[in-house]
């Protein structure tokens, strides 16, 4: 017989985690268009009355962001300029109805190479956490989506929590190429995060999603960027630079050829974005 639980407590979701095997609901934007009509053949862990697992905090060490948070709430907490590209990432997780319930660790599981929060939290050093009635874990990001709708979570684990840890220092920016402005699937899109200190960049961040079975970080571009200057230098190096991670596919929305070609220049814009140069016109002609 399939059965259904709306827990009131954490440990209450991990010990019938523990029992047996269950299908977790969370927002729901994904499970119910992924179930359809279909008859349901799974145990359903409804985990929406978890207050504990919604909401922002700080601890010394790291912002932890409750699995059960929304986009919206990304949106309107106030963060460092670090945590831009991840608000501006939320603007572009379907529509504001869909902003408004679906969960920030739901877009994790989904595990989709398109994931819209996956490349700002991959900028971010992003860990999740995974707890089970036996222990808690920590995996960073990039070992916690391992392919196509895979990820590393094992029986009786639920994800908590996601972990950035501190200062999440430097400003950051998020670009997304669709076939329109919003409500879109991306065919690539970037985050990028750069530190810079007396106008030279001594820290960078860059990753894409849609270019590759999980979105990467590109340690090519962020090699070339390290020591430049943050002025229209950053452009030309982002064109030279090796992108050797990623793999893109081709489908209705773009041929790989395409991505590649299109995710160099969105990268360049993310990074100029980063910089605030954007609306510089030298740079721009650059």
């Amino acid at each position: 017989m399939i059965r259904y639980a709306k827990p009131t407590s954490v440990d209450e979701a991990l010990a019938l985690l523990g029992e047996s095997a269950w299908r977790i609901l969370a927002g729901g934007t994904d499970f119910y268009p992924a179930q359809g009509s279909k008859p349901f053949r799974e145990n359903v862990l409804d985990i929406n009355g978890l207050a504990a697992l919604r909401g922002i905090a700080e601890t010394d060490d790291h912002f932890v962001i409750g699995a059960r948070t929304t986009w919206t709430d990304i949106i309107r907490h106030p963060l460092p300029a670090a945590f831009d590209a991840l608000k501006q990432a939320a603007r572009e997780v379907g529509s504001a109805q869909i902003q408004n319930v679906a969960s920030v660790a739901g877009n994790l599981c989904n595990a989709s190479p398109a994931a819209d929060g996956v490349p700002a939290l991959l900028v971010l050093d992003a860990e999740v956490e995974l707890r089970s009635v036996a222990a808690t874990r920590h995996l960073p990001l990039q070992g916690f989506i391992l392919g196509n709708r895979r990820t590393a979570l094992q029986p009786g684990e639920m994800v908590t929590a996601i972990r950035v840890p501190k200062p999440a220092a430097g400003t950051s920016a998020f670009v997304k190429l669709g076939a329109r402005r919003y409500l879109v699937i991306s065919i690539a899109m970037v985050a990028a995060r750069l530190v810079v200190e007396k106008d030279i960049i001594v820290e960078s961040a860059v990753a894409a999603g849609s270019c590759s079975v999980v979105a990467k970080r590109l340690a090519g571009v962020e090699a070339a960027l390290r020591g430049l200057p943050a002025g229209q230098a950053l452009a030309n190096a982002v064109l030279a630079a090796p992108m050797a991670e990623l793999s893109p596919i081709a489908d209705v929305r773009g041929s790989a050829e395409y991505r590649l070609d299109a995710v160099r220049e969105i990268v360049a814009r993310a990074v100029l974005n980063a910089c605030g140069l954007m609306n510089d016109p030298e740079v721009v002609a650059a």
